[in-house]
């Protein structure tokens, strides 16, 4: 059970993905690759795929970048967003390919005639455009020094650019306040969701490598989420993109807002530990990743893999599927009850088997 309520938003669909409204949050990357190649980047987006990624952007620094979406297009299953950035003419050609939603940043793409001039080509083609704003390019926010400032300037300057598509009647708008300070950014969306009701795209910006990455990012986001401000998260990370939508879940997934279909519980071991429970647990977390449909199951399955038999009979018992451990090997519970033992090597075939079964009979269902 949710234990806050999100805020309402306006519904967007970005290539049939519905955002905003109310309905679950989506979770997006974006690829590093060169869209010059653009058989590099399908098969980047095709990794995102499989870890459930449902919207992706491409960076356009160029047009011969630009001329490559419609192949990246046909070889994809999930909508794809064009970055564009100084010049207007790239996302012209964006449209003309059949790209799902522009990104565009305001305070780099030019004059508002040449805003006019794309927000008029979107509404032709039904397209979508995010209003990316971003400290690190916009002129208003060097002005300050402290972070409410800078908040209330990327708040503002959002609101105005909004205002330009606004005037021409053209209201599928999504929403970005990117800082990679993480007071700064809460507080410029707290701001802007107080006064509009466009869907808001969460991210903090050049958050850092996986580790300080993550961290940095679930602490902005989980702050924002929880107070029920957000329609569509990117978790970006100076790491290979599939790791961003696999953390995304996984934050989503402690909020209960979405599922990514697992719930592993492990402990942090201790000099009871008789196993190589870091080990086990590593390898539990990449074979599950590998497994199709988890995210399709209305609830998590919940698997506890415990390193001794203090508390680990406890959280095993609680589990769907749970291991208690010992040097010469775990007891093996299923919906709390025990109903074997497994030797620690065997420890991931097994669950992974079991979790497998369960997905079967599912289906069946």
């Amino acid at each position: 059970m949710k234990f806050y309520k999100r805020n309402q938003t306006r519904k967007v669909n970005i290539g049939g993905v519905i955002i905003g409204g109310g309905v679950p949050i989506a979770v997006q990357s974006m690829t590093n690759t060169n869209t010059k190649d653009w058989k590099a980047t399908v098969k980047q987006i095709k990794q995102l795929e499989e870890v459930g990624c449902e919207i992706v952007r491409v960076s356009l620094p160029d047009m011969e970048s630009a001329y490559n979406v419609s192949r990246i297009k046909k070889n994809i299953k999930i909508p794809l967003v064009a970055d564009i950035h100084f010049d207007y003419k790239i996302a012209l050609e964006a449209i003309k390919q059949g790209v799902d939603k522009l990104r565009i940043n305001p305070g780099n793409i030019g004059s508002k005639d040449k805003v006019e001039i794309l927000v008029k080509e979107a509404k032709k083609a039904h397209i979508p455009i995010r209003i990316g704003v971003n400290a690190g390019s916009l002129k208003e926010v060097h002005n300050f020094f402290d972070n409410a400032s800078r908040a209330k300037a990327l708040a503002n300057a959002a609101i105005e650019h909004a205002k330009i598509l606004e005037n021409h009647d053209f209201f599928d708008i999504v929403i970005s306040l990117k800082a990679s300070n993480v007071d700064t950014t809460v507080q410029a969306y707290k701001i802007f969701a107080s006064k509009r009701n466009y869907p808001l795209h969460l991210g903090i910006t050049e958050s850092g490598s996986i580790f300080s990455g993550t961290i940095k990012s679930s602490a902005g986001l989980g702050i924002m989420l929880y107070d029920g401000i957000g329609d569509t998260v990117r978790v970006s990370l100076t790491a290979d993109p599939v790791e961003e939508a696999k953390v995304a879940y996984s934050l989503l997934q402690s909020l209960e807002l979405r599922s990514s279909g697992i719930e592993i519980i492990s402990c942090p071991t201790c000099s009871r530990t008789q196993v190589d429970l870091i080990k086990i647990v590593s390898d539990m977390e990449n074979r599950v990743a590998t497994i199709k449909n988890l995210r399709k199951l209305s609830k998590p399955i919940k698997v506890a893999m415990m390193g001794c038999v203090v508390n680990g009979p406890g959280e095993a018992k609680d589990a769907d599927f749970g291991i208690a451990g010992g040097k010469d090997g775990g007891i093996l519970f299923k919906n709390g009850e025990i109903i074997g033992k497994v030797k620690p090597d065997n420890w991931v075939p097994k669950l992974v088997s079991m979790i497998k079964d369960r997905l079967t009979n599912s289906s069946e269902d």
